[in-house]
């Protein structure tokens, strides 16, 4: 997904993000660290790439790779959390360069202000060959271990912030979708690729995620379908 967002200008990897886990040791649902396997990789073997941001707007601390990236000077990460939450991993928050700390109950307003600001900022300060971007949606409204309170408005919205703001810059997006605790997860994903389709985000090339046929639209309807029909249990 890494070498397809750099080849295609962006990739979406419905099963990435496992921002628990840092090169030694696993955590919170995260078995291995994918984040820092596509840097590390794109870093050692694609051309052009030697600086990546990573824009964490999981409900929860990605304190995975940034004890990865702690004194790396070519990764800048921005983090958006529940403050209250798990990990609470004070030593990995030293390698966060844009912090977002939100109360409990944060809804859309306030939330999406604060992604704007902070997602622009990031982007000004430090100019990367590829953008890593962990779009959780434990954000959501009612999930059991995000705390926060974000519509599906709100969540389609976020990831439209991020990609104009990546894709105005010229800058590849690497999204990887990573926690969630809800069955109706699965349509807002959906909702939101389709969105960012519809506004000629994902580009006019052929899209990374469909590599073919059937239409992306066809083919996001159908994951969500088969997503929302898996039992939770």
């Amino acid at each position: 997904a890494g070498k397809l967002a750099v080849d295609r200008g962006w990739a979406i990897n419905v099963g990435g993000g496992f921002h628990h886990c840092s090169s030694d040791k696993g955590g919170g649902f995260c078995a291995f660290a994918d984040i820092t396997l596509a840097i590390k990789f794109l870093f050692e073997r694609v051309q052009g790439v030697s600086r990546a941001t990573i824009i964490d707007l999981d409900a929860h601390q990605g304190n995975g790779h940034e004890r990865d990236f702690m004194d790396d000077p070519r990764v800048y990460i921005m983090d958006a959390y529940n403050r209250y939450i798990y990990p609470g991993d004070g030593f990995a928050k030293r390698a966060i360069k844009r912090k977002v700390e939100l109360e409990w109950g944060t809804e859309d307003t306030e939330y999406l202000q604060k992604v704007q600001t902070h997602v622009e900022g990031a982007l000004n300060e430090f100019k990367p060959d590829i953008v890593v971007y962990n779009a959780g949606t434990d954000i959501l409204d009612g999930d059991p271990l995000g705390g926060l309170a974000i519509s599906p408005q709100g969540i389609v919205k976020r990831d439209e912030v991020v990609f104009r703001a990546a894709r105005s810059r010229g800058v590849p997006v690497l999204m990887v979708t990573s926690g969630g605790y809800q069955k109706r997860t699965a349509r807002i994903i959906a909702d939101s690729i389709l969105n960012l389709h519809s506004l000629g985000l994902l580009g006019r090339q052929q899209p990374a995620c469909a590599l073919g046929s059937p239409s992306l639209d066809q083919m996001v309807r159908d994951s969500a379908k088969d997503f929302s029909n898996l039992s939770l249990q």
